[in-house]
């Protein structure tokens, strides 16, 4: 395992040499060994980008290999990492700005230099190894450099620092970013005004928002009143703060909100300021201070609309359904009530989950009517209280697409009414008619949630002719008077920022109609329309695009494969199997490239969570269960807790066995191929899923010692630049199975019946390496042609696995030479000379080819006349003359 760390108390320096050496070690995992600076924390909640974090505690530190220091080589400044320090076979990498100390951690690489900052000193080597680097990466690195350079004006900036952030400049950062965050010193004339207005500071409760106003005066002109504003609020923190400060013959105003029922630009405008909801200004002339205090009290007053809070919106008394109930029950409350979900308490009013109508129908098709509703009830939702405000009940219902919002009591979560959907939009509907703000029409036409239009994304990450694809096909669609959306693990991974070129596009409308008309206008090609009405447009230059129509679908029964009926965007989103993976990007008509989260999937990917969509996912496809563990350790992401907990659950009734061999073969093929199958198959293993494949295959130390020799052998041969590609997976393959006798392989071949000759033969397969292994063990020295005799009837991820399974270093070489040179050895002799040195056409021919290969490969011959003299030697006396016959 691979580490990149830093010090505790991380600063942005930290952070951004963090992500830099990411660019350089891409399968090392970042883990802070401690707590960040504020300004970091505030950062990182802050920004889209994706990190990719790990927790220390999560990391099992006799597992690290390689450790990373960015800004830092002192022990003692990198928490629990110092307790490997000195660990025999580990291996260090240095980078650090900071001048020599004598107790200096030492490293096998050290990159050290007294910069300004470490993150100029990764800049230079980016650049030097083109390394490329996004904007927002561009402004993060930027961050680094100006935070520890005091924006390039503290007495240990470089010349270096100057080319860094220069180059980071032209490279798209964004110097309005490093101005938000980044911290800068005081003046004294800022200090003494900073100090006067946290003395003359008064708090009002204006309709419920805490505002604080802060006056002063000056003879003299004092800068920067808004980064005043900004030290005062990271002090204070309040959720509205108003500097008024009298200087220069007028009054100048800073406003800073960060509530939702304060727009500090109308504030200001109210002064002939202007600016941004949270951030906004005004120079005021002709008004005292005094007078532009009692008129901005004035106006907050008509201006903050009073706190409605949950109870004033809450429907109550609730139909509830108590724990122990069935799903029956749950449905009969629910057809004679008419709701769409149930409260799941117990006999003291505790709440407990939620049910819906769609997943209670669901289990019922599934002849699932007897269980009980805490099997599958919701576990993971958000709460408010009687007394929760207005603006938080909006970010969940708006924002969260939250439908239904328990209201409890605190302690004991005692339930005692729900905020619904309904009754956001009905005191919403209300309340824009009092204001007579616009037309009562104009409220249903008001987004549900703020859109992010990633067309810069798109931009920033793909290759020129993807971006032209997509503009092309929304062009077409728009021409169509269709919808068309760009789905599924693209857009996941575009928001991961990780490369992913596999297009899948949902229509509204027929696929394989839209597909050949786009075949037509890029000279393509298309095949289907597969049962699932899914098209595939293969164009020109080899890249192919699946289409398909969107789509809803049910399951006949659990683990059936799906029956299938045209369907929206969202019914299409809605059928796939986690939140992460059910994102689209609209590609025609209004709101062009906006994204399409319907289910929090873009909040789960920020959060790192695995989460299912509803709660009989697993009931319905158990192949979910693989696919959850894929992620998981792919993206270094968490199962959800309540995800979590139907996984187990669907594991305990024994719904993978449901599945066929197929449908299981084709999950752990997608195992195998990830980039490090180990921590899948591990996790396979805690929840006993080897043994529904087999019960003899099984997990331990030994097999995971093998799977990390694969790892190491099968980097040796991509970093060995062998040009010839092989299938990792199949090595992976013989290692899983590496511990079963053939009869128990046989059955779980015959049960997976996968569709692979590798796989189908590999009893076979495994016998021949078991024999080549045993003549390996066994014998120090064998000549260049043993080698190759051995080894030239094995496939390569044969020959690979045999490579990781011997312990011996001079088996390992001969193997090593076998691949990088012996394997290519040919000879000039063909069957055209050996009938000019008047041989006969024959059998003969295959044996005299092949002895002379062997003769090359030990050294006996070099040239073609050698190869022919050889013939001479040995063969020529063998062969009839002209006229006899063999036998005579």
């Amino acid at each position: 395992m691979q580490i990149i760390t830093t010090h505790i108390s991380a600063d942005f320096d930290a952070l951004a040499s963090m992500l830099a050496a990411k660019k350089l070690y891409p399968e090392a995992r970042l883990v802070f060994p401690g707590a960040q600076e504020r300004n970091v924390q505030e950062f990182l909640q802050w920004t889209e980008y994706s990190f990719e974090f790990a927790k220390v505690k999560n990391i099992p530190l006799e597992e690290v290999e390689l450790l990373v220091l960015v800004d830092v080589k002192l022990a003692s400044r990198i928490g629990p990492f110092a307790d490997l320090i000195g660990r025999p076979g580990l291996r260090i990498h240095i980078y650090d700005h900071h001048p020599s100390h004598p107790k200096d951690i030492k490293g096998e690489i050290e990159v050290l230099q007294e910069v300004g900052a470490t993150t100029t000193l990764f800049v230079d080597l980016l650049r030097r190894r083109r390394i490329p680097l996004s904007p927002q990466e561009a402004s993060i690195l930027l961050l680094g450099i100006y935070e520890d350079t005091g924006m390039l004006t503290f007495s240990s900036t470089t010349p270096e620092d100057l080319e860094a952030a220069a180059y980071l400049l032209s490279q798209g950062g964004n110097l309005v970013l490093v101005s938000d965050f980044v911290k800068r010193e005081l003046t004294e004339e800022q200090i003494s005004l900073l100090n006067d207005l946290l003395q003359e500071a008064e708090t009002h409760l204006i309709n419920g928002v805490e505002v604080v106003i802060a006056t002063a005066s000056r003879q003299k002109y004092v800068g920067d009143l808004a980064f005043l504003a900004h030290k005062y609020a990271d002090m204070k923190h309040p959720q509205v703060l108003i500097f008024l400060v009298q200087m220069d013959n007028k009054v100048h105003m800073v406003v800073r909100s960060r509530s939702d029922m304060v727009d500090a630009s109308a504030v200001a405008e109210e002064f002939g300021g202007g600016g941004h909801p949270t951030a906004a200004s005004a120079s005021i002339k002709d008004l005292s201070l005094m007078q532009v205090r009692e008129r901005l009290l004035k106006a907050l007053r008509e201006k903050i609309i009073p706190v409605r809070l949950a109870r004033d919106l809450m429907t109550a008394p609730l139909k509830c359904i108590e724990k122990g109930k069935s799903l029956q029950e749950a449905q009969e409350i629910m057809l004679r009530s008419h709701v769409s979900t149930l409260p799941v308490i117990d006999s003291s009013g505790k709440l407990h989950g939620l049910i819906s109508r769609q997943i209670v129908e669901r289990a019922i098709l599934h002849g699932l009517g007897s269980e009980r509703v805490d099997e599958y009830m919701t576990r993971e939702f958000p709460l408010v209280q009687p007394d929760t405000p207005y603006p938080v009940l909006e970010n969940y219902i708006l924002e969260q697409r939250q439908k239904f919002l328990p209201v409890v009591e605190m302690p004991g979560r005692v339930l005692v009414g729900a905020v619904t959907r309904g009754d956001f939009l009905a005191f919403l509907r209300e309340d824009m008619r009092k204001k007579e703000r616009f037309p009562e029409e104009e409220l249903f036409t008001l987004p549900l949630a703020p859109q992010k239009n990633l067309h810069s994304l798109i931009r920033e990450r793909l290759p020129e002719q993807y971006c032209t694809l997509l503009e092309m096909m929304a062009e077409l669609a728009d021409r169509q008077g269709v919808s068309l959306y760009v789905v599924g693990g693209f857009v996941r991974d575009l928001l991961l920022r990780v490369e992913n070129f596999d297009l899948d596009l949902v229509i509204e409308g027929d696929a394989f109609a839209f597909a050949r008309l786009a075949a037509k206008r890029l000279k393509g090609k298309v095949r289907g329309p597969s049962r699932f009405g899914t098209a595939v447009l293969l164009l020109p230059d080899g890249t192919r695009v699946d289409i398909a129509t969107a789509r809803r679908e049910y399951y006949p029964h659990p683990a059936a494969l799906p029956e299938v009926e045209v369907g929206s965007i969202k019914q299409d989103l809605y059928r796939r199997d986690f939140t992460i993976n059910a994102l689209a990007i609209k590609l025609s008509g209004p709101n062009k490239f906006h994204l399409i989260d319907f289910f929090g999937g873009r909040r789960d990917i920020k959060e790192r969570i695995i989460r299912v969509l509803h709660n009989l996912s697993f009931v319905e496809d158990p192949t979910r269960i693989f696919r959850a563990i894929r992620f998981e350790q792919r993206f270094n992401f968490t199962i959800g807790k309540h995800t979590l907990s139907l996984m187990k659950s669907a594991i305990e009734k024994g719904l993978c066995a449901r599945l066929s061999g197929k449908r299981l073969w084709q999950e752990l093929k997608l195992i195998l191929q990830e980039r490090e199958p180990i921590r899948p198959l591990k996790r396979m293993a805690e929840f006993t899923l080897l043994s529904v494949l087999h019960p003899a295959l099984q997990w331990n130390e030994e097999k995971e010692r093998l799977f990390k020799k694969v790892e190491q052998t099968l980097a040796w041969y991509e970093l060995s630049f062998l040009d010839e590609k092989i299938d990792a997976w199949k090595v992976y393959f013989l290692a899983l199975v590496s511990d079963m006798n053939d009869e128990h392989l046989q059955a779980l071949l015959h049960h997976l019946r996968p569709a692979e000759p590798f796989a189908r033969d590999v009893v076979e397969e495994r016998r021949r390496i078991e024999r080549i292994w045993w003549h390996f063990a066994q014998q120090e020295s064998l000549p260049p042609s043993a080698v190759d005799r051995l080894l030239r009837p094995l496939s390569l991820e044969s020959i690979l696995y045999l490579m990781a399974k011997l312990d011996k270093e001079c088996a390992k070489r001969h193997i090593s030479l076998y691949l990088t040179q012996l394997r290519r050895v040919q000879i000039a002799t063909t069957g055209k000379e050996l009938i000019q040195l008047g041989l006969q056409p024959g059998p003969l021919f295959g044996k005299i080819l092949a002895h002379l290969r062997e003769a090359k490969l030990d050294g006996k011959v070099h040239t073609a006349e050698e190869e022919l003299a050889f013939v001479r030697t040995h063969y020529l006396a063998e062969q009839p003359r002209e006229g006899e016959e063999e036998g005579t």
